[in-house]
């Protein structure tokens, strides 16, 4: 009988791969319902760990979306509340969507973000550990609304989870913290008058809402996070406010004027968007918002319709853009890519950037001042290429790559080192872990634990200064 059951499951698992109901990546079998209204934040709210799309452990993120989306909710709110609208409209165009609930008292499940914003970051810290972890990327995007665009700064700049982040979302931020009832102008009043006034006043919050003083324009936690940045240079930073904010006041402490920071007003977008604090989280144009920021290169126009505080009643259309068969077959390079003196495949040392995308024909999935950052079809690995400057005119000094296909005598990326010192027994040493395949070689082997780790081709200039070239090693190495 046991038998019979094991046939009957491997026939049902073949024909569903047959059907292609396996579905890989992010990519559901059949779309979530999205809702776009409040009921269902409400009825999210009994099941606070739970969002519709969030937390599927199996999902790996895809060449279009290397990076896990981290949703971070608001202060009394949690996962199953916060999210029952932006998590399934992630997880329908193809990201991987991961979720918390933080900052809970101790019985009392149904709210989250209630703790001191310090102690709530080392929990952000574990679960981003967790979804890295997990998926195998090197970075996450991030989600916050409210609170959720406050709290996670503390763990970027004092827990060490800048580099971990590449894009930032942020619903209802406030930068200089709110003024709401005139707290902000009360609380400065006080700590003028009595140095001892803030700390008391967090005390009296202590038991019930530790973070909500935090939030005070004038807090010794913004005046922290705002001393620190405010903002992290590499990272990508979306603020998405509305006029109607009732506990964000002025709306426009949302609003950061900074490099690497865009701004949307949602009513300079849509004026018939009439959204509050809260209703972010279930209006379709900052839906819209939200995945061109997350996906820009296949971004669609922001759609305008009559929106409520309570829902809106007739939702648009909101999703990427559809991406054509050409782009497609051009996101990656090929997997068979040889190896010469001077290059990697298309990847040639000596290119400009202009170049190298007129010759390559593959679009970076990557991008620095100083790299570019290419895929290679069917593979793992990453193929990069260093630039010696970051000016416009600098050009190719290093390429390297960690895909296993690549390579020449039987030698790739994984290969033992006892296969590397026989194809090449005139390897001559570098640095640790470094060898150079000859002496007038302009290839590089990097091996460590016995495997080769990459292979990489580098300029005569760049092997003539050692120092030069560990830069540009490392560089290729911290490319994402």
């Amino acid at each position: 009988m046991r038998s019979g059951n094991r046939r009957v499951g491997r026939a049902v698992a073949v024909v569903a791969a047959a059907l292609g109901i396996a579905a890989s990546g992010a990519q559901a079998a059949e779309p979530l319902p999205v809702p776009y209204d409040g009921a269902a934040a409400v009825e999210g709210a009994s099941k606070p760990d739970t969002a519709p799309g969030a937390n599927d452990w199996s999902c790996k993120p895809t060449v279009a979306h290397p990076r896990p989306v981290v949703l971070v909710h608001g202060l009394s709110a949690t996962l199953g509340s916060n999210w029952q609208t932006m998590s399934p409209l992630l997880t329908n165009n193809g990201f991987c969507v991961f979720g918390l609930s933080y900052g809970r008292r101790e019985g009392n499940p149904n709210f989250g973000g209630l703790t001191r914003m310090e102690e709530s970051s080392g929990e952000l810290q574990a679960f981003v550990d967790r979804v890295l972890r997990e998926t195998g990327a090197k970075q996450v995007d991030l989600l916050g609304h409210s609170e959720g665009t406050v709290m996670p700064r503390w763990y970027l700049s004092f827990r060490g989870g800048a580099p971990k982040v590449k894009r930032y979302v942020q619903f209802t931020p406030l930068w200089q913290g709110t003024n709401l009832a005139l707290t902000g102008d009360l609380s400065e009043l006080g700590a003028g008058v009595l140095p001892g006034f803030r700390p008391t006043s967090e005390q009296l919050f202590a038991g019930s809402c530790a973070s909500c003083p935090e939030f005070v324009r004038g807090s010794d936690y913004l005046n922290k996070v705002n001393a620190a940045g405010p903002t992290i240079g590499t990272i990508e930073y979306t603020g998405i406010v509305t006029k109607y904010d009732e506990l964000v006041t002025p709306y426009t402490s949302g609003i950061l004027e900074a490099r690497n920071v865009k701004n949307f007003v949602l009513q300079d977008l849509c004026p018939t968007d009439f959204s509050e604090h809260a209703g972010v989280a279930w209006d379709p144009v900052a839906g819209q918002l939200l995945l061109n920021a997350l996906d820009p290169a296949r971004a669609r126009r922001v759609p305008c319709t009559l929106v409520l505080p309570q829902g809106t009643p007739n939702p648009p259309a909101v999703g990427l853009a559809a991406e054509t068969k050409a782009a497609s077959a051009r996101q990656c390079l090929a997997r068979r890519s040889p190896i010469g003196a001077s290059n990697i495949g298309r990847i040639r040392v000596g290119a400009t950037r202009r170049a190298l995308l007129r010759d390559v024909r593959v679009t970076p999935i990557g991008r620095t001042r100083r790299s570019y950052l290419y895929c290679v079809k069917g593979l793992p690995g990453r193929v990069t290429a260093v630039f010696s400057s970051r000016s416009r005119k600098g050009r190719v000094s290093l390429v390297r790559t960690t895909a296993r296909a690549h390579g020449n005598r039987r030698v790739r990326p994984r290969s033992s080192t006892t296969a590397f010192r026989r194809a090449y027994p005139n390897a001559r040493r570098m640095a640790r872990g470094l060898y150079r395949t000859g002496q007038l070689s302009t290839r590089l082997v990097g091996v460590r634990q016995g495997r080769v780790r990459f292979i990489a081709v580098a300029s005569p200039r760049l092997l003539r200064n050692p120092r030069e070239l560990q830069r540009a090693l490392r560089l290729a190495a911290s490319a994402k």
